[in-house]
């Protein structure tokens, strides 16, 4: 009579899953739910050959980008699915030459980037964290009540009107904004004023929110002769990606008083350092949690669920990458 030896089932179950690979440990909240279906494998745990060989599928942070040689690792790869929205960090000239599709979260988390985009523009126009401050210092009016700006006819410029951009300018419209954007290909059915340039958006904005999608034609975007069109009443808010901001101009700017303020939920690296905008006037900064909630996150998963499912039953894909 043979006896079973413990886990050996269970074991056994585990590796006739398909296996699938989990590239960044800040995904890590994704975890839970792919494990129900599928063999987890974290690269800095190490891969054995047999699962290098037999994965089709990995997944990534879309902002991260993975080198070339690590994804030649694996041999059957057929589909770089990024659990964010954004998927600026794959190589997508290199993707398409072998034939491996790319997916990402789509719509997910567009509503609650424009949320933290107009949350910004409160925080800064109000001068929320400064009250903020100064209740704590034991600073109440110092003499005189604080007077800040208000939201109501304020001009706001949107760079990019894809599906953030669009929400932020619906939320601004609500709180009595002026909009008008400005992107590289003309929307028809936009139903707002398009600026003749980027150049003339700034120069013609209070605020103006970067929304725009990042790739190697908008690295830079944001450049000094923008941020100095803005002005030094201007306040720049990015929730789009680093890259699109010359940085070194931002901050040159906020410190000599070209540009009036800035909001940041994004930079150029990241983690950004905290020294480098530790004597930075007039900013207020986030660690890139504008699309970072619970519902979000639900969508996201939803989404990397469903296009896993599709590749392994070989079905089309849910959200795939233009």
């Amino acid at each position: 009579m043979e006896v079973d030896q413990p886990g050996l089932s269970s074991k056994t179950e585990e590796r006739g899953r398909p296996a699938v690979v989990v590239a960044n440990r800040h995904l890590a909240p994704f975890i839970p739910a792919l494990a129900a279906s599928y063999r987890i494998l974290l690269p800095w745990e190490g891969i054995d050959q047999a699962d290098l060989e037999a994965v089709r599928a990995i997944i990534v942070a879309g902002e991260v980008r993975l080198e070339p040689v690590f994804l030649e690792q694996f041999p059957a790869l057929e589909l770089i699915a990024c659990a964010t929205v954004g998927y600026d960090g794959v190589d997508l000239h290199w993707a398409r030459a072998r034939g491996i599709k790319v997916t990402h979260g789509a719509d997910a988390n567009q509503e609650d980037v424009a949320d933290h985009a107009i949350g910004l523009i409160l925080a800064s126009v109000r001068q929320i964290v400064e009250g903020d401050a100064a209740v704590r210092a034991g600073i109440w009016m110092a003499g005189q009540k604080r007077i800040t700006g208000s939201l109501a006819s304020l001009r706001l410029g949107i760079v990019g009107l894809g599906r953030i951009g669009h929400a932020i300018a619906n939320r601004a419209l609500v709180m009595r904004m002026n909009v008008a954007w400005w992107g590289p290909n003309m929307k028809k059915d936009a139903g707002l004023v398009r600026a003749e340039s980027l150049l003339a958006l700034a120069a013609n904005s209070d605020v103006l929110v970067v929304a725009a999608r990042s790739d190697d034609d908008t690295r830079g975007l944001i450049s000094r002769q923008v941020i100095e069109a803005l002005g030094p009443t201007g306040l720049l808010v990015n929730v789009a990606r680093g890259s699109l901001v010359d940085e070194g101009a931002l901050i040159d700017a906020l410190r000599c008083g070209k540009l009036g303020a800035a909001a940041l939920d994004v930079f150029r690296e990241e983690p950004t350092p905290a020294s480098r905008w530790q004597e930075v006037p007039n900013l207020i900064v986030t660690p890139h949690t504008g699309g970072a909630t619970h519902n979000a996150v639900r969508r996201m998963t939803e989404l990397l669920l469903a296009n896993l499912a599709a590749l392994h039953r070989n079905e089309p894909l849910i959200t795939p990458v233009a």
